[in-house]
């Protein structure tokens, strides 16, 4: 079978490319060669991460990868179907757990094997520029379970900070032998409930009381009634986190069962009431922008909505740059067909028409 060649720089130009990309090679065994990887970013080529999760990748489908070392800007992958197994991933930085779990997770859903995956990931937890293990936790995976009917569970069992990383998170996969469902969801409703979790590991307490209260001004400053707000300020136990860091999580609940997402991490320089404050206004801005998932999910879910069987549309704020990467390389290596129609509300209703994918 010849090779798809996709141009790494294209759109949003990063690793989110790479990671749908080697995903949808994987499912559907097509092999795929990527150039100018990360061409957008300075300096371009693989990271740490990059790299062990197109090896994560590679093992999990038993393929043949080429490419896949620090600063590579080309890869290649032939790859087999997916198994079952257990699975680990190491990049020995504080690169995002998260990000590795993004690139493997499809793979495991429609694994070989029947039984379920176990995977293991080490790195940052709650890396800057990538979803908070937090973030997965409340609003991607409850996202997928309510809407897809998937079976995945997630554990923190350590914390990991830059620069040391360390952290690990675990995940268990149950996999799915039938198309996942096509989902309609477009009512927004009202929010009657904002949660979070403020954070430190490695500071003293008040730390984290001042990054909550923080995010809790600002939200009833915007006219939130706080009867509806409850975040939590957590010390994290120095026997659950390597390194220090801080940051906040914040998720609003809608009587239609949507759920939002706002978060912020510490990088230095950062004030910590200014984490509180900055999460709950990215929360804010997805609250009043009126659709169903945040800014975050809308990327993230497509590939989901790629592997559905028939129509799913979600209402959604603007469409993002990764988003519009995510559907580019959906296009170009699938069957799926997506359409954008903005409403007088200012809202999108983005619909897809999925491959109906089963093993």
């Amino acid at each position: 079978m010849s090779s798809t060649l996709i141009d790494g720089s294209v759109l949003e130009g990063g690793g989110q490319l790479v990671r749908n990309a080697f995903a949808l090679s994987a499912l559907l065994q097509k092999p795929i060669t990527i150039e100018k990887i990360r061409g957008k970013r300075k300096p371009p080529g693989l990271r740490a991460q990059h790299a062990a999760g197109l090896k994560l990748v590679a093992e999990i489908c038993a393929g043949e990868l080429r490419g896949a070392e620090l600063k590579s800007t080309s890869v290649h992958l032939t790859p087999g179907a997916p198994r079952a197994g257990a699975y680990a991933a190491d990049p020995h930085t504080a690169g995002s757990t998260t990000l590795l779990l993004q690139i493997a997770y499809p793979c495991l859903l429609f694994a070989r094997g029947g039984a379920p995956s176990e995977l293991r990931v080490r790195g940052g937890t709650n890396a800057a520029h990538a979803p908070q293990a937090d973030y997965a936790e409340h609003v991607l995976l409850p996202f997928l379970r309510a809407h897809f009917r998937v079976d995945t569970h997630l554990a923190v069992r350590r914390r990991g900070y830059y620069p040391k990383g360390g952290g690990e998170l675990c995940v268990r996969v149950q996999p799915v032998r039938e198309s996942l469902p096509a989902i309609d969801v477009t009512a927004r409703g009202a929010v009657v409930a904002i949660s979070g979790k403020a954070y430190v590991a490695g500071y003293p307490a008040e730390k984290a009381e001042l990054i909550r209260a923080a995010a809790q001004e600002k939200l009833v400053a915007a006219g939130v009634d706080p009867a509806i707000i409850d975040i939590a300020a957590v010390l994290e136990k120095p026997e659950d986190a390597i390194g220090k860091g801080c940051g906040i999580v914040l998720w609003a609940d809608t009587d239609t069962g949507c759920r939002l997402g706002g978060s912020s991490t510490w990088e230095r320089g950062t004030n910590l009431a200014g984490l509180g404050t900055s999460a709950a206004a990215e929360l804010l801005r997805n609250m009043e922008h009126g659709g169903c998932v945040d800014e975050y999910l809308q990327d993230q879910i497509i590939i989901f909505m790629v592997l559905a069987k028939g129509k799913s549309t979600v209402r959604t704020g603007p469409i993002t740059l990764h988003t519009k990467t995510a559907m580019f390389i959906a296009e170009k290596l699938t069957d799926a067909t997506f359409s954008v129609q903005e409403e007088a509300d200012g809202t999108c209703l983005l619909s897809c028409e999925g491959i109906g994918y089963s093993v």
